[in-house]
């Protein structure tokens, strides 16, 4: 599907998309069309329940003697309701209308709106990249498809009178879309292909943009003292793998002090399927485990975004690459393994696992970059989907400042966040008698207790984890995110960064 931007002016064939105001107040180009049409489209609304409120679509088939296909009316709701967010609902909206037009040739009139806080520029980017975040497909693996499943639109132009500059715009939002889909294929491989070193490979692509890649093996890793994260992979054939990506947007200035220039560091799990190993998981539902690197997903979609649209801002970002399988190797519960920081950990239960991939890869982090902030994101507890469902994410941190703008940025894009409590009450319970800690705290705040142990391996270094196991996933469709890999956290950190933290 082609998007594309165009001067003002309706086309004569094809369907046209006209915007309406609550109370059924067209907008002017649908009161030009509507003129056109000898009044079809107010005879429409006044035979249906459409009042033009926010989100409320009526399609009309165009009447006898015009060229045109159909007529979608879209609501628009108040001028309070014209935001980014509902824009691009309202672009996903559209998508999900017109998919299967015969045609495939869609036109999308934006008008100038008075006393709106966007422009027609801003009002059709968003509306072309909530278009584009909805028309995503996972379907390389069906070698059959109905032709109702197939989608048929060629081409969708929005009409409005600053179209270069919208397309300007939306050239920035699309680069931040081509990072969300690289996220959502990652999450919807199937973890026979996608494991840590094909995994590691698709990292590696991103080379072409600019990102300076490593891939640390396991011999590599063992050197490093990382007993954590090996311990985890030690069952599977695959072998373990961390991957760093490092975007340097923001060269360093003459006579700049080198901590003004330290990056950001984001931090994601990767275990490319999840069995529990000797810990192993219920039989029924162990297929959603392919999902289980959604973490590292974000990051590298993360990567690709930042590059994508040149961010002025440094950025590492760090992945820490395993299989977790039963075998005649794998991580007992019982063990007690040596992270990269030196401290113990007791293995009671090897289904775990996320937490002693992170502990390495957050401390290697932390001691090879020293950033400004550090954040994490895993599919971590299945404790954080009975407390927050799939509508929230789970925030943890050491500092406010940093909690309170991913609160903001999640509330700007719709990634939501939910901060739960830290406290030496709670680390106390991941005390072990064996060794420094255990992997494990109990029955109670199992998600505060994974926290609290990603903690002891971050220092003093501002850090946020973030815990995405209900929101990697979902089962039905949202206006911009179709059902299956969300890509949730490429757009929420994408907007910490460039609110915070880029050059500007």
């Amino acid at each position: 599907m082609k998007l594309s931007f165009a001067k003002p002016g309706l086309p004569r064939t094809g369907i046209v998309v006209v915007g309406v105001f609550a109370t059924r107040d067209l907008c002017p180009s649908g009161v030009k069309l509507n003129k056109s049409l000898d009044g079809a489209l107010s005879r429409a609304m006044r035979a249906s329940r459409f009042m033009g409120n926010k989100g409320q679509t009526l399609s009309i088939v165009a009447p006898a003697g015009s060229r045109l296909d159909r007529v979608i009316l879209i609501g628009l709701g108040k001028v309070s309701d014209i935001t980014e967010l509902e824009m691009q609902n309202l672009g996903g909206k559209i998508y999900s209308d017109t998919y299967r037009a015969v045609k495939g040739v869609v036109a999308i009139a934006v008008d100038p709106v008075s006393g709106s806080k966007l422009n027609t520029a801003q009002v059709a980017a968003h509306m072309a990249f909530g278009t584009r975040l909805r028309s995503y497909r996972f379907d390389k693996y069906k070698t059959k498809q109905k032709e109702s499943e197939k989608s048929s639109l060629k081409s969708m132009a929005f009409h409005c009178g600053a179209f270069l500059n919208a397309r300007s715009i939306f050239r920035t939002l699309d680069r931040v879309a081509d990072g969300i889909f690289f996220t959502r294929d990652l999450v919807s491989e199937p973890p026979n292909v996608l494991y840590p070193e094909t995994l590691a490979k698709q990292a590696k692509t991103l080379e072409k943009l600019g990102v300076k890649v490593e891939i640390l093996g396991e011999t590599q890793m063992r050197r490093l003292g990382m007993g954590a994260l090996l311990g985890v992979g030690q069952g599977s054939i695959r072998s373990s793998k961390l991957v760093v990506m490092q975007w340097n947007g923001k060269p360093k200035k003459r006579g700049q002090k080198s901590k003004d220039n330290s990056p950001l560091a984001f931090v994601g799990k990767g275990v490319t399927f999840d069995t529990g190993g000797i810990s192993i998981k219920p039989s029924a539902g162990m297929e959603d485990m392919k999902w289980d690197m959604g973490g590292s997903g974000v990051v590298i979609g993360l990567m690709k975004a930042l590059a994508g649209r040149n961010a002025k801002v440094n950025v590492v970002g760090i992945v820490g690459l395993v299989e977790n399988m039963p075998g005649g190797n794998a991580q007992r519960p019982g063990d007690i393994v040596t992270s990269m920081s030196g401290q113990t950990i007791e293995v009671l239960n090897t289904d775990a696992e996320g937490r002693l991939v992170l502990a390495d890869a957050l401390w290697y982090t932390k001691e090879r970059f020293k950033p400004r902030i550090m954040v994490n994101l895993a599919t971590l507890t299945g404790a954080i989907i009975v407390s927050l469902g799939d509508k929230h994410a789970g925030l943890f941190s050491n500092n406010d400042v940093l909690s309170e703008r991913l609160m903001k940025a999640g509330e700007e894009v719709n990634e939501l966040l939910w901060r739960l409590p830290l406290s030496s009450e709670y680390d106390k319970l991941i005390n072990s008698d064996a060794a420094d800690m255990k992997n494990i705290g109990g029955r109670g705040a199992g998600s505060i207790t994974a926290a609290q142990f990603l903690q002891r391996f971050v220092d003093k270094t501002p850090w946020a984890h973030l815990d995405i196991a209900g929101v990697t996933w979902s089962k039905s469709n949202a206006p911009t995110v179709p059902k299956g890999g969300t890509g949730f956290g490429v757009r929420l950190l994408e907007r910490l960064v460039s609110s915070h933290y880029e050059e500007k």
